[in-house]
């Protein structure tokens, strides 16, 4: 092949697909990004303005909102912009910045996921150890964990791949990504493949693997228990559980859609999947945390009956003062 690694650019080639479709399109899109972080910030402001919900189960739903909207912030306006652009032309630092942003929320969904069923293990398995496991410090030093650990893996990774010699520059994808890159390699590293599969595949394991233990913990509780704890344990682990089902099938579909060659699927089939996890999460946990726990749910309708209660007080009183 012809080494092109001079080219300062990657060209994002599926959007070619899109051309003709490109304005409704635009307009779901950024309908739907405005959707999302609408959603997050509610989440996040009620979390942050009840002190009733100072606890360490919602200070980390409000982790999670917040890097919904990273992440979101990560993809979104770029590839809004690519959408009505004629070219889909990304710089080098521009992708791996990309790469970073996005890896980095994914890796930090499943650390975050993991955080979580710990807590609602110790809720559920040690309820009178709860106020003096989980304390403060112990919910920074699980949040530090959380956010730190994709940092140093995906620098790491990423480090490596911008070593790499290129001989190519087309990504068939509508963002950068990794392994898209790695395939561009003039070499063909098999001790490169080697560990960063094996990397992948480590990461996995120990986030779901933990995430596993803890709900068989859980279950086997449940089991000995009364009906009315069941429903308990279920009405808080739920929105947990579903979180975790959803990012395992975006992630897991992501993941196939990158080892399939371009020609080998349909351009729509590829830009749908490629989008799942980026969007699919963001969008849905909000609802999830936002509709399915009470202490949540009841907030938001209150924060939400107080505006309204204000803003037509305030219209009525502008009417009197313009009588």
């Amino acid at each position: 092949m012809e080494n092109i690694t001079d080219s300062l650019f990657f060209n994002l080639t599926i959007f070619v697909n899109i051309s003709s479709y490109r304005y409704p399109v635009f307009v779901f899109c950024f309908l739907l990004y405005g959707f999302i972080v609408s959603a997050n910030l509610v989440i996040v402001l009620v979390i942050s303005h009840e002190k009733a919900l100072h606890e360490s189960m919602y200070i980390f739903i409000a982790f999670l909102s917040v890097n919904a909207l990273y992440g979101s912030a990560g993809f979104f306006p770029r590839f809004l912009m690519d959408i009505l652009s004629d070219t889909h032309l990304i710089s080098h630092s521009a992708c791996f910045t990309q790469i970073y942003v996005i890896y980095t929320y994914a890796f930090g969904e499943v650390t975050i996921l993991d955080v979580m069923s710990y807590d609602r293990y110790v809720a559920v398995c040690q309820p009178l150890h709860y106020r003096s496991k989980m304390t403060s410090k112990m919910v920074l030093r699980l949040a530090v964990f959380a956010w730190l650990c994709p940092a140093f893996y995906l620098s790491l990774c990423i480090y490596v791949t911008i070593s790499l010699p290129l001989c190519g520059n087309k990504i068939h994808k509508v963002y950068c990504t990794n392994w898209n890159i790695v395939k561009l390699s003039c070499v063909t590293s098999v001790v490169t493949q080697i560990v960063s599969t094996a990397g992948a595949v480590i990461v996995t394991l120990v986030s779901f693997g933990c995430i596993l233990y803890t709900y068989l913990r859980i279950v086997v509780l449940c089991w000995k228990s009364s009906l009315e704890f069941r429903r308990k344990v279920l009405q808080s682990c739920l929105p947990h559980i579903i979180s975790v089902v959803i990012y395992s099938f975006t992630f897991f579909s992501d993941t196939v859609l990158d080892r399939y060659s371009p020609h080998q699927l349909s351009p729509f089939v590829a830009i749908i999947v490629s989008l799942e996890s980026v969007v699919i999460p963001p969008a849905l946990n909000p609802l999830l945390y936002g509709l399915k726990l009470p202490e949540i749910r009841k907030r938001i309708f209150k924060m939400m009956c107080f505006k309204t209660v204000t803003w037509k007080f305030s219209v009525r009183a502008n009417k009197k003062l313009i009588v």
